[in-house]
């Protein structure tokens, strides 16, 4: 048996697997400040009854740390970033405890200028003066030699919480991306280190000694206790979750907007013949473009908690979340505030939820059934002219599915596929202003833990080749290897297979299906007085993000079986 967790700000989402289907299914209030009870009331009640010795694999999503980022919520983090010749580090200056240092690497990985040891320790200091927990360290070339990243950790090391090494949060190239992807990992670390003690601690408490794995941005997932120092990897395991939830009740032969209506956020993303989308260089996170390997999502602050008010006339939905509707007691009215008013929400105070909306509805000058019409209008179309934004951005550049390229390729989705606890609601208003064919996948109060619950173990490796030198590194695996002149890109392509399989292996993987896949591979010739003096490679493998293998029959009997039986433990 399988057990899919998934954490969101306002529920938490846990259901039992096995070959007959969905066995049980639980939804409970999530406690930010106490994810430890919540996390623990939710396998109570999913395994009530059952040994825990049955329970084979155990994977989590969350979109704690999705949510902190787009409502602005993460602490405070310092970054330290050595640019050496070209752009300024300023130009990419992100928080108020960002310090450009001396100290240069070229593109081939040869120091240039040295670390000033001094000016570390007198950056290290202020910071610790200002309260900054956690730090992040990136040097322009450190993915080809990180010695200076390693020099100032050294410094820094037994000053700070966490230090966080750009070549080992990323891989990639892009400068100003990987700045960006250090600070988030530093920023939200905090929230993802609490989250794994509580979740850790719950699971321990009932017995449950399987390896526990967490849903990647990729739409795979890793091992919970690998992602501790690389929670950015997994800072978008919820809107993956949503993906891999939607991804086997898609049709085959037509392109699928995928729209998972949450408490907080709306996340949302492209299929093509069920296929889902990747962004191959870095998905953007709120303001933040990364180097995060992703399927292709995005998340609005528009869930059915937003906060709802009136500001010069006009009526504004979010990107805040103050509690739960007033109609279960929240302390502002929402859009299943305005579901309730109109009768198409039962189980909460409907009268609480119109007392919230008589204020919005005087100043509108209409009724308080006209107001929450309005209000619910508002919240689909908003979430539906994002969707359009986020379809325009895709057609904008070369589109990429798990499978394939396709160059020139203009999406044009004409169904939509809707899941999350207000999915049935949205998805008729949703009919009712569009010219889409929408329906409402299986399970849609829970399809995010189903869809965490059955991925794939996924992991990436890149690798560097630099003839001349007669060296290949992969600064994220910490490893280095002499090589001969010889070394060709087809050498090197297997050198980081070997790493990928090793890797995977340790993660979790499958042996026996173990789909590994050229992502990049690039080669340059290094010229010095006109003539060829070495070779300068760089490829990056990784296995294929997808379901497990035999998940065929579950689904199927998840899609035949009746939509309820999702028990809802209060407290």
């Amino acid at each position: 048996m399988i057990i899919g967790l998934d954490v969101g700000g306002t529920h938490t989402d846990v259901v039992l697997l096995g070959s007959p289907g969905l066995l049980n299914a639980v939804k409970v209030h999530t406690d930010a400040a106490n994810l430890f009870d919540t996390v623990l009331k939710g396998l109570d009640a999913v395994m009530k009854g059952i040994d825990p010795s049955e329970i084979e694999r155990i994977v989590l999503s969350t979109t704690l740390t999705t949510n902190a980022v787009i409502q602005s919520k993460v602490p405070e983090v310092g970054l330290i970033v050595s640019g050496g010749p070209g752009i300024d580090p300023e130009f990419f200056r992100i928080g108020s405890h960002y310090y450009p240092v001396s100290g240069s690497i070229d593109h081939r990985g040869r120091e240039v200028d040295p670390i000033q040891a001094d000016e570390i320790l007198r950056i290290s200091k202020k910071m610790r003066q200002e309260g900054i927990l956690n730090v992040g360290v990136v040097s322009k070339f450190s993915v080809r030699n990180p010695a200076h990243e390693l020099e100032i950790f050294s410094l820094m090391k037994g000053s700070f919480d966490s230090v966080f090494l750009g070549h080992r949060v990323s891989g990639g190239l892009s400068f100003p991306r990987r700045i960006a992807t250090t600070y988030l990992n530093a920023a939200v670390y905090p929230l993802h280190r609490d989250f794994f003690s509580a979740v850790e601690k719950s699971l321990r408490q009932k017995g449950l000694n399987v390896p526990i794995r967490i849903l990647k941005a990729d739409g795979g997932n890793m091992s919970f206790g690998a992602s501790i120092d690389f929670p950015m990897q997994t800072i978008l395991s919820g809107p993956a979750a949503s993906i891999m939830g939607a991804i086997a009740f898609a049709p085959r032969d037509s392109e699928t907007l995928v729209l998972d209506v949450g408490g907080t956020t709306t996340d949302m993303a492209v299929l093509i013949n069920g296929a889902p989308l990747v962004n191959p260089v870095g998905i953007n996170v709120g303001p933040y473009q990364t180097l995060v390997r992703s399927l292709e999502t995005h998340s609005i602050g528009m869930g059915g908690d937003s906060e709802v008010r009136v500001e010069n006339g006009e009526i504004r939905i979010g990107p805040e979340r103050k509690g739960p509707a007033m109609a279960y007691d929240g302390p502002v009215p929402t859009p299943t505030d305005a579901l309730f008013v109109l009768g198409k929400n039962t189980g909460g105070d409907r009268e609480k939820s119109a007392r919230g909306f008589e204020p919005i509805a005087g100043a509108l000058g209409m009724s308080v059934e006209g107001a929450a019409k309005k209000v619910f209008d508002l919240a689909s179309g908003t979430i539906l002219l994002a969707a359009g934004e986020m379809i325009r951005r895709i057609n904008a550049k070369p589109v990429y599915t798990v499978h394939e390229m396709l160059e020139g390729h203009q999406v044009r989705p004409g169904t939509v596929l809707v899941l999350g606890g207000p999915a049935v609601q949205f998805a008729e208003c949703f009919r009712e202003i569009s010219d889409f064919e929408v329906s409402v996948v299986p399970r849609w109060a829970v399809a995010n833990a189903i869809g965490a619950g059955l991925a794939r173990t996924t992991s990436e490796v890149v690798l560097f080749a630099d003839t001349e030198r007669g060296m290949a590194v992969s600064p994220g695996e910490n490893y280095r290897e002499n090589i001969s002149r010889n070394f060709s890109k087809k050498d090197a392509v297997e050198l980081a297979c070997s790493l990928l399989r090793e890797k995977a292996l340790k993660r979790g993987a499958n042996p026996d299906y173990l789909e590994m896949e050229v992502v990049e591979d690039l080669e340059f010739n290094m010229v010095r007085n006109f003539s060829t003096t070495g070779k300068n490679i760089r490829v990056k493998v990784q296995v294929k993000p997808g379901l497990i293998r035999g998940h065929q029959t579950m689904l199927a009997n998840l899609a035949a079986t009746e939509q309820g039986g999702v028990h809802h433990v209060k407290g």
